[in-house]
């Protein structure tokens, strides 16, 4: 970078932690091609703006198969002219599942973990939040 920018790599070197710049980390998204999803997404946005009044908005989602894995080997650091380096296997630690919801008005989250991903565990877990949750719904905030 430092040649493609004129500036020394110690300048670099400085400028990437100021401003919070990790290059060598990637993420990738990809966008839904439903063509209802923007209609969708307002829908959903739209809850958790403006909940309705009297009602209780609860977001559920769920994770499978989260697997703890493990690498024989650790991850070696990126070096100049370098690219980081990790093995190409891991060593599994186990799969766990994990259902949670977000209480929108007060932020209070509800989660549990299941060692399978079944219709039971997650019937098991819809009953969490309904004991949890106070049939009155809290007032929102202002």
């Amino acid at each position: 970078m430092d040649a493609a920018t004129g500036m020394s790599q110690s300048t670099i070197s400085r400028i990437w932690p100021a401003f919070a710049l990790a290059p060598h980390r990637s993420q990738t998204f990809e966008l839904s091609a439903d063509p209802l999803f923007i209609d969708k997404v307002r829908d959903v946005v739209g809850l958790y703006l403006d909940p309705p009044e009297k009602t209780l908005v609860l977001c559920v989602d769920e994770k499978s198969q989260i697997q703890a894995p493990g690498r024989p080997q650790p991850v070696l650091p990126m070096v100049p002219e370098v690219p980081e380096r990790r093995s190409h296997d891991h060593v599994r630690a186990g799969t766990t599942a994990l259902f949670a919801a977000l209480e929108v008005v007060t932020g209070k989250v509800i989660g549990s973990l299941h060692c399978r991903h079944r219709a039971a565990e997650f019937k098991r877990f819809l009953a969490k939040p309904d004991k949890e949750v106070p049939s009155r719904p809290a007032s929102r905030c202002t």
